[in-house]
């Protein structure tokens, strides 16, 4: 099995920009720097740079529009190029939902064992997504979703709780970590409502549990 912290991310960041670069000057609509910035979700002097560097590759070109527009035409190479990042982020993103789905339902596996069945899921988002499927072909049954501060009723069909404090109100045996932008730090906040064979995270979150007190699984 491939590197679990790279599976997601096998497009690298600067290739992901020239994606979205790409996708946004495909519509050949004359735009301002700043706001091609905005679009693509980068800094300014990112997109000045990405811009030049799908010039200079022939990827992209450019004539200058009235009130300091620039009209941007992505050339035939630009479109291989296009299709080229699209098949490798489609790629990297299968594997991932693969990988993400065949550990979810191993450590549902693991967690039953101890007789830990009716979980709660902490972090709304695409690993919610995919640890709710895999708990289908297991005898876990997800409770609720957990996001603490979250204005939201309901994720995926399940109830949102907003806060690790109130009482839930439910029968829980064990919370699975989902969240993939901080897993490090939602194990250490669970830790101070969970004991720590309570906390499940499947192994390509690469939470240190030596570093809460806690026993590796």
């Amino acid at each position: 099995m491939s590197d679990p912290s790279n599976a997601k991310n096998a497009l690298k960041l600067t290739d992901r920009a020239m994606l979205s670069l790409l996708a946004v000057l495909e519509t050949g609509e004359p735009v301002t720097q700043r706001s091609l910035a905005a679009r693509i979700g980068v800094a300014l002097g990112l997109a000045n740079g990405l811009v030049k560097r799908a010039v200079r590759k022939g990827l992209v070109k450019v004539k200058q529009a009235p009130a300091k527009r620039y009209a941007y035409y992505v050339t035939p190479q630009g479109f291989g190029e296009n299709s080229r990042l699209v098949a490798q982020y489609l790629s990297s993103s299968l594997d991932f939902f693969r990988q993400a789905r065949e550990e979810f339902a191993a450590v549902y596996v693991a967690a039953e064992a101890r007789g830990h069945t009716r979980v709660v899921l902490f972090g709304a988002g695409e690993l919610a997504e995919i640890a709710m499927l895999s708990a289908q072909d297991s005898a876990a049954e997800v409770l609720a979703v957990v996001q603490p501060g979250s204005n939201q009723s309901h994720f995926s069909g399940l109830p949102v709780i907003s806060s690790l404090d109130a009482p839930w109100g439910l029968d829980v045996d064990a919370v699975v970590i989902t969240c993939a932008d901080a897993p490090q730090a939602a194990y250490e906040l669970l830790r101070e409502h969970f004991d720590d064979e309570r906390i499940i995270a499947a192994p390509l979150l690469h939470i240190n549990r030596q570093l809460g007190g806690g026993q590796d699984q």
